[in-house]
């Protein structure tokens, strides 16, 4: 028992030793609630400045929801529709308004992509070089939701 012991003070003491600091995984930015808080208040301020009711939804960086807003008067269609827009920007690491002009020039192959949606209102929100989540916007035009969804971007790199 006493050896027992001892080796598994000089495993934790080995463990603790700062060599193995390389052994870490690396630290990188993540998403917080407040940071997609903030990006959806941007972007509501911008439908409201324009009279327009949108849903918005901001992803992490695995696609998952961190937050939703969806404001009074929107299709419900919107809800699912939003979600899928931001994870698509996400996955993909770009606008979903790149999936929309590669159709409309003739790139019907995107449409085979999974998870690509070809409808502008998906951004990616990176901080530095690093993709931290999205935010997708659904409720209008896909011009005015890449709108809205540019403005809760701006809030994000702004801060």
């Amino acid at each position: 028992m006493r050896l027992i012991f001892t080796v598994g003070i000089m495993l934790a003491t080995w463990l603790a030793l700062p060599g193995h600091a390389s052994a870490q995984l690396p630290q990188r930015p993540v998403l917080t609630l407040e940071a997609a808080t903030r990006i959806a208040d941007a972007a509501q301020a911008e439908a409201a400045r324009n009279g327009w009711n949108v849903v918005i939804a901001v992803v992490d960086d695995g696609g998952h929801l961190v937050h939703l807003r969806r404001m009074d008067g929107t299709q419900v269609g919107s809800v699912a529709v939003a979600q899928e827009k931001a994870k698509s920007a996400i996955y993909f690491r770009r606008p979903t308004k790149a999936f929309s002009d590669a159709v409309a020039s003739g790139r019907t192959a995107v449409l085979r992509l999974p998870g690509a949606i070809p409808i502008e209102g998906g951004i990616p929100l990176a901080q530095g070089n690093q993709m931290v989540g999205a935010i997708g916007v659904s409720g209008v035009t896909s011009e005015q939701d890449g709108q809205i969804a540019a403005a809760g971007i701006k809030a994000f790199s702004s801060r």
